[in-house]
Formats: structure tokens, C-alpha cells, sequence
């Protein structure tokens, strides 16, 4: 790698030693009370440190301005970024934060979505999803000062309610519109070949190995629902809860101060000289946890298809996509050679080779109506092609209709 990917994203304790995170990614294991106040009080309840993860989840920066704005200069980027072009690359504004005279401004045109300065406006109201912003007045006018990202930059989105990109928050749900490394690669502090990296990953996927191994294998944004219930919460099982990988994601994706260290992979990472993460991941994961996959859409399957397709997913599926959650992630994980995403695309290094465990987990199917593409490395464009690799690799000897009512019942679930 370039002088930039040298100075901005090593193993070393700088500060800056990551690109992004999030993933969101973004996400994320047990939780349980925290035990903290007095001997004569007891801790939070669960609904209170719920309350706290989702506060936390949507507008905790871990201090990782200090990557965002004072290693990569985004905030003079994003200073001179309108509404409209910020929508394009997949940013998603919170319609419940905008007041109703912005609501009417918008809607009649006198607020313009071709102006860099109504994004600072968003920005200063914290309407942007997953972006969290200074923004202080500077010769009467409003200048954007630092700024930083939270988990809900990458898993979270909107329901378009308002306008495309413009909605009521999903937290949870993965933005797939989210094109993370065109908006990291507009930083200046960075060389030509490390952008051009961070361009070839394209909206949804992202990477949240690179920056520690120098290896391009991006993958696809997983959600950050439906976790109750499930310890091996990312594709390849590293970690038994979602306090691990919103660790590994604060520290050494979005740039947290804190530590993060994995002797299995051989990553230590130390930003700053305080801890912001470490206290505050009980209350994420509690959130996190409480976030139930969505039900999917009225009149979204042919629901005979989908009793029909029941009876053929128990016949060949359910092996691994067992039980409650639909996957034996909490009792085994699989070899490589039981994954249909591998081998990886264009010969990209197996992503299992990259991780922990160097296996990967059954995925949980709960809501997988909602996140095309499939596989860890989104290889499997529809659920159509998700049965298809499945009944050509294992031989299954599906019927055309067999294979059509099956993929109903996984529209059900």
C-alpha cells in the first residue's frame, strides 16, 4: 500500500489506525444487567440500558472524530457535499428530526437540496443517520467543525416515507445503498492507490479487514437484527457475543479509542489514551439484541407456495438452518468447503482464511426477505439463485416447482 494506507491505516496505537467500520456493518451478544451505582441502588433495567444502546447505537461516536475529522479531513469534504448528492451515495436522513418548517421548506422548495449548506443544517440537527457533527457558528455562519460516525451509519436505514433516502428510522436494517468506500475514498489524506481500492467495493459492501491485513475482499453489510438468541453473530463465528464484534468494529473500523485485540489473528489495536468503548458496549448489545428481524410484507409470498415450500426446506435445509433461529451457529461451525459463497469472487483470498475461526457460520434466516444479495460476499443476487447453487452444488434434485415453493417459504420467514 501507498504512503497514506502507511501513515492512516496500520496495526500500530495510532489513532488513525482504520477505515470504517460498521458495520456495519456494523454488529453485534448477551446481555444481561450492568452492575454499576452504588451499594445502595441497584443497576439499570433491561428496558432501561436498552434505552441507553439505542441512544448509543444511533449517536455514540467513541471519539472517533479524532480518525474522521483529524486523520482524514471528511469534514472538509463533507462541507462542500449537498443533500442530494449525499442521498446518491446512500446517506439517509431521519425525517422524525427534521422540524416542520424544514418538513414545508423542503416540500415547497424554498429549502434547496442542491446546497452544501442545508446538509450542515442536517447535520446540526442529527438527521443524518450513522453521522454525528460539530457544527458551530463562524462569522455568523453556520461551519461544520468535526464530525464522526456511529453504528447506524451502516446498519441502519429509512423507510423512504418522505422521499428516497428520506424516512422513518429501521435501525437494524443494512444500507445497501451505502457506498462507504466511494465516501472514505473522497478523504484528501489518502494516496491514489488506497482509493482506489475503497472505489472498487461499490454500494453495500465493505471490508472490515482491510485496513489490518492490505487484503480486498469486501463483503456484503450483514443486518444487525434477530441477534437474540444467536452468539456467533458474523459470518465466520469470531467471538461468542455482540460485545466482541462491536469492539473489534468501534476500535479498529470506525476508530474509537479503546483496544481491541485478537491474538488469533494477530490484531492489537489501541487509539487514544482513554477508553470510550469498553463501558458503554453492555447497553449496545442489549439494544442490539432487542432489535427483532422484520416480518416480511403483506401479500409479499404465495403462502400455499410457502406450506409446500415448508415441507421441502425440512427435507434438505434444515441440517444446519435449525431450530428456532434457523442455524446451528451456537453449536458448530462449518469447514470452508461448506460455504456456497466460496470460492470468492475474482480470486479474492477465502474471507474465512481472514477471520478468527477460519470457518464460517449457518446463517440465521430470519428476515432474509429483506437484504438481497446472499452469501457473506453477496455473490447470490436473489433467493432464486440462493436455491439454485444450493440444489446444483449439493445435488439435491429439486423440481422447478419444488425449488419455486421453497424459495416462498424462505420469503415467509
Amino acid at each position: 500500500m501507498g504512503s497514506a494506507f502507511t501513515r492512516h491505516f496500520t496495526r500500530s496505537g495510532d489513532l488513525r489506525a482504520s477505515p470504517l467500520g460498521l458495520l456495519l456493518p456494523l454488529l453485534l451478544g448477551l446481555s444481561g444487567a450492568l452492575g454499576c451505582g452504588s451499594s445502595e441502588s441497584k443497576g439499570p433495567t433491561n428496558d432501561e440500558l436498552i434505552a441507553q444502546g439505542k441512544q448509543i447505537f444511533r449517536f455514540e461516536t467513541f471519539g472517533d472524530e479524532t480518525k474522521w475529522t483529524d486523520a482524514l479531513h471528511l469534514d472538509q469534504v463533507v462541507s462542500t457535499v449537498d443533500p442530494t448528492t449525499a442521498l446518491t451515495v446512500g446517506l439517509k436522513v431521519d425525517a422524525d428530526a427534521l422540524p416542520a418548517s424544514v418538513v414545508t421548506g423542503i416540500q415547497n422548495g424554498s429549502i434547496s437540496l442542491t446546497d452544501p449548506a442545508t446538509t450542515i443544517a442536517l447535520l446540526k440537527l442529527d438527521a443524518v443517520l450513522g453521522v454525528k457533527a460539530t457544527v458551530t457558528t463562524v462569522n455568523g455562519k453556520d461551519t461544520l467543525t468535526r464530525i464522526g460516525i456511529t453504528c447506524a451509519l451502516c446498519h441502519s436505514t429509512v423507510d423512504d416515507s418522505f422521499a428516497k433516502g428520506i424516512g422513518k428510522r429501521l435501525d437494524g436494517w443494512p444500507n445497501r445503498d451505502l457506498d462507504v468506500g466511494a465516501i472514505v475514498a473522497l478523504s484528501p489524506a489518502l494516496d491514489e492507490p488506497t482509493k482506489a481500492v475503497f472505489n472498487s467495493w461499490g454500494p453495500g459492501r465493505y471490508d472490515p479487514r482491510f485496513n489490518l491485513d492490505g487484503k480486498n475482499g469486501p463483503q456484503e453489510i450483514p443486518p444487525a437484527y434477530g441477534l437474540q438468541n444467536v452468539h456467533s453473530i458474523t459470518a465466520t463465528g469470531d467471538g461468542t457475543d455482540v460485545q466482541y464484534w462491536n469492539r473489534y468494529v468501534a476500535v479498529t473500523q470506525m476508530g474509537g479509542h479503546g483496544t481491541f485485540s485478537e491474538p488469533r489473528t494477530g490484531v492489537s489495536v489501541t487509539n487514544g489514551t482513554d477508553d470510550l468503548v469498553s463501558s458503554k458496549l453492555p447497553a449496545l448489545q442489549a439494544y442490539q439484541l432487542s432489535i427483532a428481524a422484520p416480518a416480511p410484507p403483506a401479500g409479499s409470498f404465495d403462502q400455499a407456495a410457502a406450506t409446500r415450500g415448508k415441507t421441502v426446506f425440512e427435507g434438505t435445509c434444515a441440517t444446519c438452518h435449525s431450530g428456532a433461529e434457523f442455524t446451528d451457529a451456537n453449536d458448530r461451525l462449518h469447514p470452508v468447503s461448506d460455504s456456497m459463497g466460496e470460492p470468492e469472487p475474482d480470486g479474492v483470498p477465502s474471507y474465512a482464511s481472514r477471520s478468527a475461526t477460519k470457518m464460517y457460520r449457518t446463517a440465521p434466516l430470519k428476515g432474509v426477505w429483506q437484504h438481497p444479495p446472499y452469501f457473506h460476499n453477496g455473490t447470490a443476487a436473489t433467493l432464486e439463485d440462493v436455491v439454485n447453487i444450493y440444489d446444483t452444488r449439493r445435488s439435491l434434485g429439486l423440481t422447478a416447482d419444488q425449488k419455486a415453493d421453497l424459495v416462498q417459504y424462505l420469503k415467509s420467514l
